[in-house]
């Protein structure tokens, strides 16, 4: 806080200091904010000062320099300032053997935003005492291991004494936790697991650490190995016990603690043994729990310690680990060791022998490195350490040398906020703690650090109801604080009394205090925090001059509408300096004499191209440029050439004097000579004087020009012409006449007798051994090894077989099979290209496929290229270093000789379509096949070639491969052995493992499904394989625990048991899926030790259907009290939330004597018969096991001697929230290969306010293993869940997922993985929902730029072999569904075809093209006022309601182009927009485009003719940011223009405070747009007649003042009637009358506001008659569901084309549907069920409409 200073001039002068180095952006961010009180103002930041003056006019909160520059004494600031003291600093002292630090200890307060830096000293010896603890998995497996570590004591005794003198020595062994399914329970193999074995432990301290090695070998010597189960070993709970169990360890305080952790296994790690092991519920509490003996005795109880647990404790106990594993789990570990700061991974050999040299150099290792951090800091405080000396390594910690002081630079910062909350609105243990800097090695340096958030001394002595603010207010910090009902300075004004305003009023003006404040007491009040000055409120303190867009340049402040600038500074926006020091120059003089200073520039006197500012001839710049400047006026003057020859002779400002011989170039300034381009002549002058030549100066030119001699230079290029067409032709010759090239081979020169061939003719292989599918085969190349060679060969699978490649071919030529591809491209390969998610790797392979697919696309049915990746292939000659690409194309089995031909052809072009390829390598492979071709450069002596191996799971335990080399198509070389022959045999199992049989039933009643698998023993010894649960009907974790792992038989073993936990049905499931058959299957992968894998190795699990379990619920008895006696009520009885499940709960004890006290609580809205009952004997309890986010009421009553008093008042508290579990199951709405729907339902347990989603998608491959970066897309609306995602890769397997936010954060993800081509297939025009995000999965990382409105996407092109209109019968297979009514003869059909959900039918027996009903953010204004003769696009303003205003025919002229079908808008910067859309259908050539915007709330139409039809994109620049824009963009032939699109978009910016059409530089920038009515709901009234209600839109573009609806016939050809409905409410109805029956008919809806017309919302509906029905049907086109029904009932379906959100749970869709008719009741219930609920005839009937595929 203030204090005394030095002096007032020298705070003064730091005043004015910090003002210059801080220009403007800390006052201005002083100034800014809002604050009511001095402790407001000096936390907003550490410059922040505030003036409690009471004669102080300004505004207090400011900066230091601001407040002293305004007239605030120094005495009367209050600043907070900051202290550091070093506490305890006691030198380092390098004798002492062992690890120090300086300082030990410090003290240090900083300001919010402030940061300290200081230096920190470690010293680490060369020798320090030592301690090392050893680990050991005491499993079966380790026995050897355990025989190999008794044997060397000696050897690691010594390698120790050369690290240190002063050592200890421990032991340790783990297995698991004694428990199900860790460890066997039977008693027998609870005594003794394996022959000569221990029983089953935890974790047991054998041997504590002792300097005595003798004791320490024979104690080992007596140790005999255990067992457990299961393949992870519970080694984390053995880390943990000797990380925390010092004593019982032995652990030296000084000495270097380093533990060796020796295993072959994986690790259990927590949750493990909460979720999915042997249920151990509670978290570890990171105790010490040994006993006597040493045993560890927790391990039934708490569960499996994390891994940042261990990361924390090992280093706050100095304790660095080594692990020490085999091969088998190495890669467990490799990632585990790097979260530790120091620590060491090495490879043991499978016996153990090798560990003292591990160790060794381990220790070596850990030595040279040291890792600083910072344990137990405060959340508001940040720790960085650095040095300028010492690198640091990818793990944080530095690169030491031991012996010597190291300096390290230690910052500590204090946090202005934590999560957008301000640091002293923290918890006072997130403001200040005591933090521990430690080094890996020792103790380490403890800092009592802390963030000032004081309070003002002046406010905790503020005089209440002070006479000096008239007794209406409190006096604090020198201003006055009016209580309520009062204001003004001295707070002598009522603000509740009338004012007269005339005093207020300002000349000429009739608004008070210029509309710009109020009329208090007669006196203006201005508003804005001081933005507004004067009398009147009349100056705007934002307004004064401006120097180059900043106020007042910056150098001064606006006060009263004019600028007072600071000293030295003058001028209307203080832009001049007082001081000529700039204009001083070289020889300190006023602009060197030529001209004279004003505002701090000289103006000189005769301006010129060589002059400075200053005014001062720069003779450089002369010489630089001065003869070109006159080359053109010297050209033409002297010579009548040139480019200024003729009339601009006479523009030049001087003469020239031809002259017969020049001066020297030394005395004059310049001597110029140019060549002359008209004669090819040299000529020369001479520039005198000062250099810049004026209209009465003369250059002087020699009067000769120097001319070259004729030559015969012309015949050179005639020469090389010829010699290039000579080489031509013997080129030409020599590829295409085969006469000529014999010839020419016969010659010396040419290569004559080389051979080609391959090195081997026979190859056996292993199949067990084989690490790869193909083979690397050698061919070589003897004799002259000058020119070039290539080679065709081909590889033929199974020709033991000979028939089968022909009897394949045969069968069907037109089925698809995948066809390997490889190239060789023309470019170095990098690394980054053999790394697949590489920004690198991403492009080119999307460069490959694009050029690929545009060069295999003639191929008929060829699908796009996938699995696309790179590689480089060693042996290849001097092209090795370039990139191979292998990639995979699907076609048609007769097409391989074309898939052949069209590779060669465009291998040696070089080049397919743009992409640049080597000639002379590539690969083909068929399914029984493969072609390809490899090159022999100059010089190259041998290459391979790679071919493939065809393994199958099919094949014979032998089969046989032919290689042949076919031909040299380009080189002179002849073949010599041309065939190689590969066996590849089978290897010879030891054991087959099925499933006992293909199918297994169990209750869906049992927690757990058992599962045998057996194994048939070939060869005595062990076998494994992989196992893995895949959902089928039944779903993970909603039916079953998803469970994968392996299965390992010892020898003699020929059974085990798989085990699945099943999970209980959900009542909400019983709805969803009611008796359902749900199924799973258990896959058996990966055989491994010679096994090999039965039939079956796959296995169904069908859960059957439980009986009905009778759950009687018995109510809780409560205990009766004694009646009421002499205690009164708890008082003041308080609750507030402790966490999302707990609640702390307290009162104040009643008079009497009380001996406890009796707590109920219940949920609010429960009854409180449901009461939880607790006892306590204080006045206060803590309530847990609590619902997050969920209201309790809670009450209290004290009990005695004397019985049970009253009940305190009842209170109520909300927990808070916690994040959300996993959202509930996705959905996926196919709209074609590349194009997907997904949506997903709320979470289960949303535990809170969902705000937002996040979504993720990215490509998988084959394991189902990320293939590069995920992309991320943000939903930021809680209701709107489902997304669009266009342009993914076709027969790509993508994985999703989705999870929720709340206020508590992030929850889990739920996860599918689908391939959209493996879908059933759907019509290709498909409607789409215009309020969800539509993203591009091809365009860039940010989203937030790209928006996308949509009418007619995706429709068929014309010619494509996919039709826009099908017919029902198309998809019977694809998932027709037929649901029968029990007790009616009539079935309810429900068709799955993509459209379904928006209600768009095109039916196959129309003979036109039925137009699109999707719901946009477009709106075609043709369909609404335009006439054949119209022009205008206007909407008409007044209509009376209810009346039909306008009528046109929708047809359009034959040739006139249609509605372009798509607009795009994607956001290029704050103030330009990219504008694109797709070509309109027409039946004549487009002549081009016109592209008109405006602001939507009127002003001036620009347009944008666009004459090249080609061209469907525009950019637009100079737009506001922040204002909405209508874009219209038409298309015309030669018959006219066509009818508009339209679109309605905003870029959102932030923009400068002052100027709000300026926006920020480098701020982000986004689209949005106005959203439509909510989703149309229709209600058939009569035959002629329905009832048409919408909601309000979310987001509208601003006040809504009513509604215009347009009604048409569907197919057109009919008049368009539209209706103006008035008022804004949250939801609208209409009744259209005169309707027709069995026509279809389309109705829009957009909203009319302030601002303009809004997008709008469609819907297409039919009034459908019945035979024998009394009532209509009201229907959609097609329908989603039809429900046949008897005759005197009749049927509704309504499609909500546009709905935004249909309600969604778990994949369902949910509308709502409301008819009442006769007496019957047809009722759709919206979200909480999922069921369809028709009564007739007294029968009850459910159906459920599952409208998506589900994963």
């Amino acid at each position: 806080m203030a204090g005394p200073s030095p002096s007032p001039w020298t705070r003064l002068l730091l005043a004015v200091l910090l003002g210059v180095s801080f220009p403007g952006e800390m006052a201005n961010r002083c100034k800014r904010a809002q604050v009511k009180s001095c402790t407001e103002c000096i936390r907003v930041d550490r410059e922040c000062a505030y003036c409690m003056d009471e004669m102080f006019q300004e505004r207090r909160c400011n900066t230091q320099a601001e407040l002293l520059a305004a007239g605030c004494r120094w005495e009367s600031m209050v600043v907070m300032e900051s202290s550091f003291e070093i506490t305890e600093d006691t030198p380092i002292n390098p004798n002492l053997q062992r690890s120090q630090v300086s300082p030990q200890g410090l003290r240090v307060r900083l300001r919010p935003g402030e940061e300290k830096h200081f230096e920190l000293k470690v010293f680490e010896p060369e020798k320090s005492p030592m301690d090392l603890y050893i680990l050991m998995d005491f499993s079966n497996s380790m026995s050897d291991d355990l025989d190999n570590l008794k044997q060397m004591g000696e050897r690691l005794a010594q390698v120790l004494s050369e690290l240190t003198d002063d050592y200890t020595i421990g032991f340790g062994k783990f297995v698991d936790k004694v428990s199900v399914p860790q460890t066997d329970m039977r008693p027998e193999k609870l005594k003794e697991p394996w022959p000569k074995s221990d029983a089953p432990f935890s974790f047991k301290n054998v041997i504590s650490l002792t300097e005595n090695l003798e004791e320490f070998r024979n104690k080992l010597l007596g140790e005999r190995i255990s067992g457990n189960l299961d393949a992870p070993e519970g080694g984390f709970d053995a880390i943990l016990q000797v990380a925390v169990c010092t004593r019982d360890i032995g652990w030296r305080p000084d000495s270097t603690h380093l533990l060796v952790f020796s295993t072959e296994s994986a690790f259990h790690y927590e949750a493990d043994g909460a979720n999915v092991l042997a249920g151990i519920m509670s978290r570890n509490d990171e105790a010490c729990h040994l006993d006597p003996s040493g045993t560890y005795t927790q391990y039934k109880t708490q569960d499996y310690p994390s891994v940042p647990t261990l990361v924390r404790l090992l280093g706050k106990h100095n304790i660095i680990p080594i692990f020490a594993v085999t091969n088998y789990s190495y890669s467990y570990y490799e990632k585990l060791h790097t979260y530790f700061p120091v620590s060491s991974l090495g490879v043991l050999q499978e016996d153990s022998s090798n560990i003292v040299e591990l160790l060794q150099e381990a220790f070596n290792r850990i030595r040279s490195n040291l890792d600083i951090r910072a344990l137990e800091s405060p959340r508001g405080l940040r720790t960085e350490v650095t040095s300028n000396d010492l690198q640091k390594t990818n793990t944080g910690s530095f690169h030491i040398q031991r012996g010597k002081v190291g300096t390290y630079q230690v910052q500590l910062r204090a946090m202005e906020a934590v999560d957008g909350t301000h640091v002293c609105q923290l918890g006072e243990e997130d403001q200040k703690g005591n933090i521990h800097l430690k080094p890996s090695f020792s103790d380490g340096l403890w800092m009592d650090a802390g963030i000032i958030c004081d309070v003002c001394p002046c406010e905790l002595q503020k005089e209440e109801l002070s006479a000096r603010c008239n007794y209406h207010g409190d006096f604090v910090c020198g201003h006055c604080v009016c209580s309520e009902g009062w204001s003004g300075k001295t707070c002598s004004c009522s603000t509740g009394s009338l004012s007269d305003i005339k005093p207020c009023l300002r000349e000429g003006e009739d608004k008070p205090c210029s509309g710009r404040g109020e009329c208090q007491c007669g006196h203006c009040v201005c508003y804005g925090e001081g933005r507004y000055e004067g009398p009147f409120c009349e100056y705007d303190n934002f307004q004064c001059p401006r120097a180059s867009g900043v106020l007042c340049n910056d150098r001064g402040r606006c006060s009263m509408g004019q600028c007072v600038c600071e000293s030295g500074w003058t001028g209307l926006s203080c832009d001049c300096p007082l001081s000529n020091a700039t204009c001083i120059d070289s020889s300190g003089g006023i602009c060197n004499g030529r001209g004279y200073c004003e505002c701090g520039r000289c103006h000189c006197n005769q301006q010129s191209l060589y002059t400075d500012t200053i005014c001062e001839i720069n003779y450089s710049a002369i010489r630089l440029g001065l003869c070109e400047d006159l080359r053109s006026c010297v050209q033409c003057q002297a010579w009548g050439t040139g480019e200024k020859k003729g009339r601009m002779c006479e523009e030049c400002s001087f003469k020239v004097k031809m002259v017969d011989e020049l001066k020297r170039a030394e005395e004059v300034v310049e001597h110029c000579s140019f060549r002359d381009e008209e004669d090819d002549c040299t000529y020369s002058y001479t520039v005198e004087g000062d250099g810049a030549p004026g209209p009465n100066s003369t250059v002087l030119v020699h009067k000769k020009k120097d001319c070259p001699p004729r030559s015969f230079w012309w015949l050179i290029p005639l020469l090389i012409f010829l010699l290039l067409l000579l080489a031509l032709l013997l080129l030409l010759c020599w590829r295409f006449c085969a006469c000529c090239k014999a010839c020419l081979a016969l010659l010396p020169c040419c290569n004559r007798g080389h051979m080609v061939g391959f090195k081997e003719d026979h190859y056996m292989l292993r199949e067990n051994l084989m690490a790869s599918d193909h083979l690397d085969t050698p061919m070589l190349r003897s004799g002259n090894l000058k020119g070039r060679d290539t080679v065709r060969w081909k590889i033929t699978n199974n020709v033991q077989r000979p028939g089968l490649a022909t009897h394949t071919s045969s069968t069907n030529p037109t089925e698809l099979v995948p066809y390997g591809l490889s190239l060789r491209l023309a470019r170095l390969c990098t690394e980054n290209l053999l790394k697949p998610d590489t920004r690198e790797c991403n492009q080119l392979r999307q460069e490959v496929e694009e050029n690929l697919n545009e060069v295999y696309r003639q191929i008929t049915d060829s699908h796009k290229l996938q699995q696309t990746k790179f590689r480089q292939q060693p042996n290849a000659g001097k092209k090795q270093d370039h990139t191979i690409v292998d990639t995979v194309l699907t076609a048609p089995r007769s097409a391989k000789q074309a898939l052949l031909k069209l590779t060669e052809k465009h291998v040696e072009q070089g080049s397919f379509h743009e992409l640049k390829v080597a000639p002379g390598y590539y690969t083909l492979t068929a399914d029984q096949d493969a072609r390809g071709m490899v090159e022999f450069q100059e010089g190259v002596e041998l290459v391979d070639v790679r071919v493939p191996l065809f393994i199958r799971p099919e094949d014979d335990d032998e089969k046989q491969l032919l290689v042949e080399a076919i031909d040299v198509p380009m080189g002179t070389a002849t073949l010599g052995r041309r065939l190689v022959n590969i066996t590849i045999i089978k290897e010879q199992a030891s054991g087959i493992v099925s499933f006992e049989k293909p199918e297994y039933s169990v209750s869906g009643g049992e927690q757990v499904a058992r599962i045998p698998v057996v194994r048939r023993v070939l060869d005595n010894g062990k076998s494994q394989v992989s196992y893995r649960t895949q959902d089928n009907t039944a779903q993970g974790n909603r039916d079953y625990i998803p469970a994968e792992g392996e299965l390992l038989f010892q020898p003699g073993e020929t059974w085990k048991e798989l085990q699945v936990k099943l999970l209980e049905l959900q009542e909400m499931d019983s709805l969803l899926r009611g008796r359902q058959t749900r199924r799973f299957h258990i896959q058996l992968t990966n055989p491994k030790f010679g096994a090999r894998l039965g039939q079956p190795h796959s296995a169904t699990v069908i859960i059957g259907d439980p009986d009905e379990l009778d759950r009687n619920f018995t109510s809780q008895t409560l205990s009766s009290f004694p009646h009421h006696g002499d205690l009164g009520a708890p008082q003041n009885p308080n609750a507030k939330a402790a966490g999302s499940r707990k609640i702390l709960f307290n009162w104040l004890p009643p008079p009497g004597k009380p001996t406890g006290y009796r707590v109920k609580y219940w949920i609010q809205g429960d009854s409180e018969s449901e009461a939880h009952l607790l006892d306590s004997k204080v006045p206060s309890v803590e309530l847990t096991n609590l619902y997050p986010y969920c209201e309790y009421e809670m009450k209290v009553c004290a009990y005695g001697a004397q019985g049970e008093g009253p009940y305190s008042s009842l209170v109520s508290c909300c927990t808070q929230q916690e994040v959300p579990s996993e959202p509930g199951r996705l959905a996926f709405n196919v709209v074609s290969s590349t194009v997907t729907q997904l949506s997903w339902a709320e979470p289960a347990e949303t535990n809170g306010e969902i705000t937002a989603y996040e979504v993720c998608y990215g490509l998988v491959n084959e394991d189902n293993r990320p293939i590069g970066p995920m992309k991320k897309v943000l939903v930021d609306s809680p209701k709107k869940r489902m997304l669009l995602i266009e342009n993914l890769r076709e027969s790509q397997p993508y994985r999703y997922t989705v999870k929720a936010r709340n206020g508590a954060g992030w929850g889990p993800e739920r996860e599918a993985i689908i391939n959209l081509a493996t879908q059933p297939t759907r019509p290709m025009s498909i409607p789409i929902i215009p309020d969800i995000p539509i993203v591009d999965a091809r365009c860039g990382e940010d989203y937030e730029s790209f928006l996308m409105y949509s009418d007619d996407v995706l429709r068929s092109p014309p010619g494509s072999q996919r039709p826009s209109v099908s017919d029902d019968t198309e998809h019977l297979v694809n998932g027709r569904m037929d649901f029968a009514f029990p007790g009616s003869a009539n079935s309810l059909h429900r068709m799955t075809v993509a459209n379904t959900a928006y209600g768009t039918h095109l039916s196959p027996h129309l003979s036109h093209r039925v137009l699109s009903t999707s719901s946009t953010l477009t709106r075609d204004y043709h369909s609404l006022t335009r006439t054949e003769h119209s022009h205008s696009a206007t909407l008409p303003r007044d209509y009376p309601t209810l009346t039909s205003v306008s009528s046109h025919n929708s047809r359009l002229a034959a040739g006139v182009p249609n509605t372009p079908t798509r607009l795009v808008f994607s956001a290029l910067g704050p103030t330009s927009l990219k504008v694109s859309w797709q070509e309109p259908q027409c039946e004549q050539v487009l002549r081009g485009y016109s592209v008109e915007y405006q602001l939507l709330n009127g002003g001036e139409l620009y347009r944008l003719n666009i004459p090249n039809p080609s061209q469907t994109s525009v950019v637009v620049e100079d737009l506001l940011p922040n204002h909405s824009y209508v874009f219209r963009v038409r298309a015309q032939s030669q018959e006219g223009w066509g009818p508009e699109r339209e679109g309605i978009i905003t870029i959102e910016s932030q923009v400068h405070p002052q100027s709000p059409l300026c926006p920020l530089p480098g701020s982000t920038f986004t689209l949005s747009t106005p959203s439509a009515p909510g989703p149309l709901v229709f209600t058939a009234l009569s035959p002629d007649s329905l009832q048409l209600s919408w909601e309000r839109p979310r987001r509208p573009e601003g006040n809504i003042l009513g509604y215009l609806v347009t009604c048409e016939l569907a197919h057109g050809g009919g008049p368009a009637t539209t209706f103006l409905v008035d008022g804004d409410s949250p939801e609208s109805r209409l009744t259209v009358p005169g309707l027709s029956e069995n026509m279809p008919y389309k109705f829009k809806v957009q909203a009319k506001t302030t601002e303009g017309y809004g997008p709008e919302r469609e819907g297409i509906i039919t009034i459908e008659s019945q035979d024998g029905g009394p009532f209509p049907q009201l229907g959609s086109h097609p329908g989603l569901l039809q429900h046949s029904l008897p005759g005197e009932y009749s049927s509704i379906t309504a499609t909500h084309t546009s709905t935004t959100e249909p309600f969604l749970l778990d994949g369902l869709t949910l509308g709502s549907q409301h008819l009442e008719a006769s007496g019957s009741l047809t009722h759709h219930v919206t979200q909480e069920f999922v069921s369809r609920t028709l009564t007739t005839s007294g029968t009850l009937s459910t159906q459920v409409d599952q409208q998506f595929f589900q994963t």
